[in-house]
């Protein structure tokens, strides 16, 4: 039987982790961590800060070497072993994550799955670590090349996905041999808590992963990245905190992985199947309250289909129902604090100011907790801010255009590509336009595109480096050429 979310929290390590053990911050101060839902406090967690910082990246290196020889099987089982513990214990993290961050329970039960499928994935990728040898084209010297660990991760992770985001950056880190630190979004914290209990029961050594809660995330990460100790650096967050990022990290010369802002386009083609439309558009608008970086943010539909959409649309989020995601039959939980709410309101109110059309929503209701009702708006001016803004909350803002080329111009004036989504029924037009559009990843006739089998990331301002597939283990990689003469 699941436990309550009190007594889940009563059990939580709500420390900084070091060396294995929680431990308060050296400070002694503490932070709340709010219900978005009531407002509520729910729980105290430990408020680090540059001394706790330091003590972190210190034994993150000092375990490194350490680390780095032990052999791939076993970090690939100590991970595998995490991937069941996070399924065996699905009831509970969801509830948690819930309560912190406010996704419907179902929600949050598939994160709990895609989250730990980072764990299995990466546990299957670490005994796969490859090399080469080979002569030179001359015939004189033979190359060998190895791939080791980058050594001592800096990890930082937002809000959105408390388990998700963690276990996207911790699963190849361990499986790489990376030690790591660690530190989890101010307003979700207690997820992360929990993931690295899981993680200490799977077998991860003292040590390995270090995590430091803090509200003051500048001074934290400073104190990594000009430590000299720490050689990578991944990021997911905002474009304007990621670039801060790198110029600190360009001191150093650290290894980054970027995975930043979004203003997904939602292309419906004039051959739209209409059901394929609406229902992509769902998943993609609506998944976790339009909280996302991949959400969609600029539905663009051609003008013939969209009187039809528009009302197909309207009725899907019209019917949707509001309210404490920890209830049965709840579809929208609330946003995560009292700013998003403001951001959500001030976007929506400055596109009807600008000759938008509201079909359903667009109203902020009263009383406790963080909500917003879904939202239909029509006729969206090219000049309204949400156009180059992330909404971040449950509003869809159609756009008409009458041609291909203009769709496309339309979805690449942003300075950010991390996806766009296309709804054609030709694949000769999808695959073109999916060539055409800026954009690290398309979902075609989709919804949805986050798959730990499969490279995530953006181009342009959107982020650099990519996670999950074949690919995101190498962000944790350094490669080594030894060249031996031939005798």
């Amino acid at each position: 039987m699941t436990r309550s979310v009190t007594d889940i929290i009563a059990g939580l390590g709500t420390g900084i982790h070091i060396d294995g053990q929680w431990r308060p911050a050296q400070s002694g101060a503490g932070f709340d961590v709010q219900n978005p839902a009531t407002g509520e406090t729910i729980a105290s967690v430990a408020d680090g800060g540059r001394a706790d910082a330091r003590a972190a990246i210190e034994t993150a290196a000092a375990h490194q070497k350490q680390w780095a020889a032990v052999p791939a099987r076993e970090r690939s089982e100590i991970l595998r072993r995490a991937y069941q513990l996070v399924l065996d214990h699905t009831d509970e993290i969801a509830l948690l994550m819930t309560t912190e961050m406010g996704k419907p329970l179902d929600q949050a039960r598939g994160e709990v799955a895609y989250g730990a499928e980072f764990f299995r994935w990466f546990a299957e990728e670490a005994v796969r670590i490859g090399g080469d040898a080979r002569r030179s084209p001359d015939g004189k010297t033979r190359f060998i090349v190895t791939r080791e660990p980058v050594g001592p991760s800096i990890l930082i992770t937002p809000w959105n996905f408390p388990l998700a985001m963690i276990s996207r950056k911790i699963g190849p880190a361990v499986a790489a041999g990376c030690t790591m630190v660690y530190k989890p979004a101010e307003l979700t914290p207690l997820t992360s808590l929990y993931v690295t209990d899981l993680l200490v029961e799977a077998g991860l050594p003292p040590g390995v992963l270090s995590v430091v809660s803090t509200t003051s995330p500048g001074e934290v990460t400073e104190a990594w990245i000009d430590s000299g100790k720490a050689r990578k650096l991944s990021f997911t967050g905002s474009t304007p905190v990621g670039k801060l990022l790198l110029e600190q990290c360009a001191r150093g010369v650290l290894r980054t992985s970027m995975e930043l802002g979004g203003n997904a386009p939602f292309i419906v083609c004039e051959d739209a199947d209409l059901s394929v439309a609406v229902s992509a558009a769902m998943a993609a608008k609506m998944r976790n309250m339009g909280e996302a970086c991949t959400a969609a943010n600029r539905i663009l539909v051609h003008r013939s289909r969209l009187e039809e959409f528009a009302a197909a649309l309207t009725a899907e989020m019209a019917a949707l129902t509001v309210g404490d995601g920890t209830r049965d039959g709840i579809d929208v939980g609330p946003l995560v604090g009292p700013d998003a709410v403001d951001k959500v309101t001030e976007l929506v109110a400055d596109a009807v100011d600008r000759g938008a059309r509201v079909l359903c929503g667009g109203q902020r209701p009263t009383g406790p907790g963080y909500f917003y009702p879904p939202t239909v708006l029509t006729d969206v001016p090219a000049d309204a801010d949400l156009m180059s803004t992330e909404i971040f909350g449950p509003v869809a803002a159609l756009v008409p255009f009458d041609t291909d080329a203009e769709a496309v111009e339309l979805a690449n004036s942003s300075p950010f590509g991390l996806v766009a989504y296309v709804i054609t029924e030709s694949l000769d037009r999808g695959l073109v336009l999916s060539e055409e559009l800026e954009s690290g990843m398309v979902g075609l006739n989709t919804g949805l595109v986050s798959n730990p089998a499969a490279p995530f990331g953006g181009v342009k301002q959107s982020g650099l480096g990519r996670e999950g597939g074949l690919t995101g283990i190498d962000e944790f990689l350094e490669t080594k050429y030894v060249a031996i003469p031939v005798r």
